[in-house]
């Protein structure tokens, strides 16, 4: 299912929003002029790679330096392949200029980063031998999601079922969007972490934690004069 649009007014212009848009885009593009090794080398450097910091001495013998878990925070702005971004991207554009006009720009500014954080943080404490980069803005927007599922429960979110590619177009309650994309972020982590032999390529801890973090921290970013 592909949520398309939602219904709610916003009153004030995402510049928050695009802004992370803009800049996630340009990096992608930047990444995507550089030699192939190039490119792997930033992201390992610049994504958050779980046994650098759970294992320092793997850390020094692969070259990567200590950068004071700077990587926590730029790897929500890297992404590798044309999907990863797109969907990040949609995600952002859809659902992240209502939080953004609830809370303002500053604080929705201060929340996406510290879902951001804490999601990353989430997917290390669960995965933390993991020696591939985690990357990618979802663990932001799932906080955003996290703050949409409370603040908006009840919005209007028209859905495309790709069924054969025809437009099978439909509405649902925000409630029941984002609470079926939960059970399939949980489903996913669970199964990853039950089984050895499932590869898991999709950082879905740290989707899960991001969601928690923006449903639990979002009413201290609410902006009161923006409530009707």
């Amino acid at each position: 299912m592909i949520p398309i649009r939602d219904n709610i007014h916003c009153n004030t212009v995402p510049y928050v929003s695009w802004g992370i848009m803009v800049i996630c885009i340009i990096v992608f593009f930047i990444l995507q002029m550089m030699p192939d090794e190039m490119q792997r080398q930033l992201v390992y450097l610049y994504g958050m790679v779980p046994i650098r910091y759970s294992n320092p001495e793997w850390a020094n013998a692969f070259g990567l330096p200590p950068d004071r878990y700077l990587s926590f925070l730029t790897n929500l702005f890297l992404h590798v392949d044309w999907l990863h971004i797109i969907i990040n991207m949609w995600f952002i554009w859809i659902f992240a200029k209502s939080i953004e006009d609830r809370m303002g720009h500053v604080r929705f500014l201060i929340f996406y980063l510290l879902c951001g954080l804490l999601a990353t943080y989430v997917q290390w404490y669960f995965d933390p031998h993991l020696a591939i980069p985690v990357i990618g803005a979802s663990g932001a927007i799932a906080g955003v999601l996290g703050a949409y599922f409370f603040i908006y429960p009840y919005a209007r979110v028209v859905i495309w079922f790709p069924l054969f590619l025809l437009p099978i177009f439909f509405e649902l309650p925000a409630v029941a969007f984002l609470g079926f994309w939960v059970i399939i972020q949980l489903q996913k982590a669970v199964t990853a972490m039950m089984f050895d032999n499932v590869t898991a390529d999709v950082a879905w801890w740290a989707h899960l934690g991001g969601f928690l973090a923006g449903a639990f921290l979002h009413p201290l970013f609410i902006d009161n004069k923006t409530e009707d």
